[in-house]
């Protein structure tokens, strides 16, 4: 018996957008209005390479970046369940598959020293340069129509399973637990036994209740949340079956 817990990152664990909070760091709290018009819908990864040149440009380091990145908070009652999986890590395998970067997620759960409670994370590669920038790049190149270009997390968790299978491991569920519009394609390759967790009000829920109203649902099983005590809740329930 184990199960496979499934983390996005931002606005699950953390209650904010990681990519956003960096901008804080930046000349009155704001970056130009030609640089932050420069997104192009798919291309995240690329328009935060961007800014994190702007922020190098002005002198921010890496020191200022971290003690900024660890003051986000985290969501409600996610320390709580950090805590119970790190207890219970015996039947729960746990990963992060996040559009963030993989600094950043260091940086944060290093500091409340929850790093050990994930076995991977999965998120674009970034690490700074010889004159202080930070540099980010895409997770992995894939040919998923429905995702950005730098991340289809379904080829991800389709991956991570594959190989776990090779060294024997199969789950008896696995739990999704994200918020946003790329949580979807992952969502949508889960099975009938495992269980969506899509945050309340988030653009998750609302693409899965979309399909619903369209008659073509997801597989698995749908439980809302808006806490983390919410899922951790069903986690007891879970190992106590």
């Amino acid at each position: 018996m184990k199960f496979l817990l499934v983390f996005d990152f931002d606005h699950t664990i953390i209650d904010e957008n990681s990519d956003t909070w960096i901008v804080k760091c930046a000349p009155e709290r704001k970056l130009p209005n030609g640089l932050r018009n420069s997104y192009q819908p798919g291309h995240w990864t690329e328009y935060m390479g961007r800014v994190f040149v702007y922020l190098g440009d002005n002198g921010v380091k890496e020191d200022e970046m971290k003690r900024t990145m660890t003051t986000i908070p985290f969501t409600a009652g996610m320390i709580d369940l950090l805590e119970f999986i790190g207890k219970n890590k015996e039947l729960f395998d746990c990963i992060i598959v996040s559009d963030s970067n993989t600094v950043f997620i260091d940086w944060i759960l290093k500091a409340v020293d929850f790093h050990k409670v994930f076995d991977e994370v999965f998120t674009n590669p970034a690490a700074f340069s010889s004159t202080g920038y930070l540099t980010v790049q895409d997770f992995h190149a894939h040919h998923c129509a429905k995702c950005p270009k730098n991340l289809c997390k379904r080829k991800v968790l389709k991956e991570f399973l594959d190989k776990q299978l090779e060294r024997g491991v199969n789950y008896t569920q696995i739990v999704y637990i994200g918020d946003g519009g790329n949580d979807l394609c992952p969502v949508m390759f889960l099975k009938k036994n495992d269980v969506a967790m899509p945050r309340q009000g988030y653009t998750l829920e609302k693409k899965i209740s979309q399909l619903a109203q369209s008659l073509s649902p997801v597989q698995c099983s749908v439980l809302v949340w808006s806490s983390a005590i919410d899922i951790m809740s069903y986690l007891k329930l879970l190992i106590k079956e």
